[in-house]
């Protein structure tokens, strides 16, 4: 597929104004100064951790906005292959940078749970909101089947690698606190983790070198996206069939074309894939980007470090469980990036690209993100192993299970992207409720 010509770079005050103006959601910018100035003038209590959390809640919004506008910039520089695995890369940096600075503090039961809370939101939220907001344009959107399956059997290992230390622990005959058996569920969390950084590496190599056709749009097994078809033109359509009707049997095969031919002549001429491509305008300048990118990151880090902080403080208060917040909040606000970059391309038809968003940030964040931040904890010394909560670990699975379903056809409709929003509603209440498996990480505390 050819890639769309990019226009020249506006001079820094249009990128800056471009900033600036990108989004409303900009205006809680504010948040940052007063969540900042918040954690350095209160007490940590129940009652100030919630109004810093809530501030330092905000204030990651409109960052992870930027970071999304930046990304996008830099992505239409390097081809869509490219731009899914960056948007992905990049749009994971807000919960790479959570999941380290919780993992510094020892939270690892933040840790755990808001990178699985993740995988889920980008399966369930993400592509659900995908699908549903194409859904509103097109009748039937279609990606790469091949694409499909290979991410299929991507997520199952992962959830594979998640739930085996699980069931070591279960069927393992030493008792829940000994020190043997969480010994050996590190060294298994360890091996595993190396294991699942090279299957991601290979799919690196995959994606972009061996096999990179499989992901471009005009892939001979892609799907054609077929829109909704208007009033006027089923009226015609139906009258057409009514008056072929009347003719007489031995003229049909001269005459008029079979149902199928008919059908599949439509599909061929109705694709909107024949459209020229038009000339892409850059926002900002590479330096700029660049640079919008480190600021972000930067500030990223920092308020992610407050949020962090108030955590225990707000599950305190007994109104709210740290599980919700690490399962539900912290990877809504973590994949505000995705949520933006991804609906904005599925309602223009490019749903390869969101899908390569949502479901490959999904795999970066099982394929590499767990496993490089179980390894890290390995050097920092820091007992995080891939024993996760087992009812968190039997949603994911269920998940993995639904979605593989759902994109088995390589098509998409709206009703799927309900389907998969109204499960993440129920994993929500669901989660709202549970009070977490405290005794399984007795062992693995620092």
């Amino acid at each position: 597929m050819p890639e769309r010509p990019v226009g020249p770079a506006p001079t820094l005050w249009q990128g800056i104004r471009a900033i600036i103006t990108i989004s409303w959601i900009n205006l809680l910018l504010v948040c940052i100064p007063i969540s900042w100035a918040l954690n350095f003038t209160l007490e940590h209590s129940d009652k100030n951790d919630t109004i810093i959390f809530v501030f330092a809640f905000l204030a990651i919004i409109p960052l992870a906005k930027l970071l999304a506008f930046a990304t996008d910039e830099l992505s239409m520089r390097v081809g869509q292959t490219l731009a899914g695995l960056l948007n992905a890369t990049l749009g994971n940096a807000v919960e790479l940078i959570v999941a380290i600075i919780a993992l510094a503090k020892c939270q690892l039961a933040i840790v755990q749970s808001s990178l699985v809370g993740s995988i889920l939101s980008n399966l369930l939220l993400v592509l659900g909101m995908c699908f549903f907001a194409g859904g509103t344009r097109f009748s039937e959107q279609g990606f790469g089947v091949s694409v499909t399956q290979l991410n299929s059997s991507l997520l199952t290992i992962s959830v594979i690698a998640v739930l085996l230390p699980a069931a070591f622990h279960f069927t393992a005959d030493a008792a829940i606190n000994d020190p043997l058996e969480a010994k050996d569920i590190l060294a298994v969390s360890h091996g595993v983790a190396i294991i699942l950084l090279f299957i991601y590496g290979s799919y690196l190599v995959f994606q972009l070198f061996s096999h990179k056709t499989l992901y471009d749009d005009d892939h001979p097994d892609i799907f054609r996206s077929t829109k909704y078809t208007p009033r006027e033109k089923k009226n015609k359509e139906k009258k057409k069939d009514e008056a072929s009707l009347s003719v007489p049997d031995a003229q049909e095969p001269h005459n008029i074309p079979s149902e199928s031919t008919s059908t599949h002549t439509d599909l061929e001429i109705g694709a909107p894939h024949a459209e020229e491509e038009e000339e892409e305008k850059p926002q900002m300048s590479v330096p700029l980007t660049i640079g919008l990118l480190a600021v972000v990151t930067v500030l990223v880090a920092v308020t992610a470090e407050f949020l962090v902080d108030s955590i225990s403080g707000l599950t305190d208060s007994g109104k709210i469980n740290k599980e919700f917040v690490s399962l539900i909040l912290l990877p809504i606000v973590g994949n505000a990036a995705e949520h933006v970059t991804a609906v904005t391309v599925s309602v223009k038809d490019k749903l390869t690209l969101s899908i390569g968003v949502a479901v490959g940030s999904s795999i970066q964040i099982a394929l590499f993100v767990i496993p490089f931040i179980v390894t890290l904890g390995w050097i920092m010394g820091k007992p995080l192993s891939l024993l996760f909560d087992p009812f968190e670990s039997i949603v994911l699975f269920l998940t993995v299970l639904v979605v593989n379903y759902v994109m088995q056809d390589g098509k998409s409709n709206w009703l799927e992207g309900m389907i998969l929003m109204s499960l993440y509603l129920i994993i929500a209440v669901t989660f709202w409720y549970y009070p977490g498996v405290n005794e399984l990480q007795a062992s693995l505390s620092c």
